[in-house]
């Protein structure tokens, strides 16, 4: 039986539901918009803080659940998102960009690179607008792994990146003559990136990820002490010693008072294509393990698949499909990063301090 309700009782209702990331009642957070109440029917828009939010469907169904106990009997929830920054979030240099995440390694060999690239992509796939930077002046692979081949030009001054993947994407590979070497001190790396920030045409972005080098050194430190990061992934192996050089690189953020949002496994385990057998040949769960000890969040588990590696090489990020097993993982992540980040930019209302 339905009965007409006021738009009062149909807010009081949604007080009930809670988004489980952020631990607030959709009403409170803001999420509630554009609500009609008729005789029989009411709707309303559900605004979360991301287009990858990994529990929107969890939200709605509770939401339409807790209408309907109303007795109203129709119910339509509309979900949209508009992706929110920290109050301190925005810098002179990029002031477009809603969130910067450092994807950051202890080691080089643990697949940092190619987590970032896919982790990008799948942000993206959800709607989400969506810029990769390469940092890594050493070794710069993130075109040649988004299958670059346009070039950045300049346009009124500054460069205009190249859209691979519908990602806006740059990088020092685009400027090094192939088989070349960089040979450079701190302030050379330093100046290379404020310029890889001030002087791209970044626009209006929801997250600007950073493929970091590996290790804790000038890049790591110059990036923190130029722009407030939203925060920082740590990508590891399972084993001990990828996890105990992992410690470092976390170390640093904490020095500099930059939030660690997750740590991911990377080649945490072997599926056989063929019997399904699954192989740690790595171990396994070492990063959750780490992560829990820590107090850090635990964003996944990639495997360590052929087809990761072939399609990298050729250029086209497995996290393009989501109906693959590993390609899959990264939407899953990168569900569970865009929730982290949410979390911090709704407790963070201080400047982000560099000592």
């Amino acid at each position: 039986m339905s009965r007409k309700v006021s738009p009062q009782d149909v807010l009081n209702a949604l007080r009930a539901v809670e988004d489980p990331d952020l631990h607030r009642d959709i009403v409170s957070l803001g999420f509630v918009k554009d609500l009609e109440v008729g005789d029989n029917r009411v709707a309303f828009t559900i605004e979360l803080t991301t287009p990858a939010c990994p529990v929107k469907d969890q939200l709605a169904a509770s939401a339409k659940q807790a209408v309907h106990a109303l007795g109203v009997a129709e119910v339509q929830v509309r979900l949209t998102s508009q992706v929110r920054t920290a109050k301190s979030g925005k810098d002179v240099l990029i002031p477009q960009v809603k969130n910067t995440v450092a994807v950051a390694s202890g080691k080089g060999g643990v697949g940092k690179s190619t987590v970032a690239a896919n982790v990008a992509v799948a942000l993206e796939r959800t709607g989400a607008k969506v810029g990769l930077l390469d940092t890594d002046v050493y070794g710069p692979s993130v075109p040649a792994l988004m299958g670059g081949s346009a070039q950045p030009r300049v346009v009124e001054g500054k460069l205009e990146p190249p859209v691979e993947c519908g990602i806006k994407i740059m990088s020092m590979a685009y400027f090094l003559p192939k088989g070349e070497a960089v040979i450079w001190r701190g302030p050379m790396l330093h100046k290379t990136i404020q310029q890889f920030l001030g002087d791209v045409r970044w626009g209006e972005l929801d997250y600007l990820l950073m493929d970091l080098p590996p290790g804790t050194g000038d890049i790591q430190l110059s990036l923190s002490q130029t722009i407030p990061l939203t925060g920082a992934v740590i990508v590891s192996t399972p084993q001990d010693l990828a996890l105990t050089v992992a410690s470092k690189a976390i170390a640093m953020f904490q020095k500099l008072n930059v939030p660690i949002l997750g740590i991911v496994e990377n080649m945490s385990y072997y599926l056989c294509p063929q019997c399904g057998h699954r192989e740690e040949i790595f171990g396994h769960g070492g990063a959750r393990e780490a992560a829990h000890k820590l107090g850090f969040p635990f964003l996944g588990e990639i495997p360590l698949d052929p087809a990761i590696r072939l399609q990298s090489n050729g250029g086209r990020p497995v996290a393009l499909v989501d109906s693959t097993a590993y390609g899959k993982v990264f939407h899953e992540v990168a569900g569970a990063l865009a929730a982290q980040i949410s979390i911090v930019n709704s407790q963070t209302d201080q400047p982000i301090s560099i000592e």
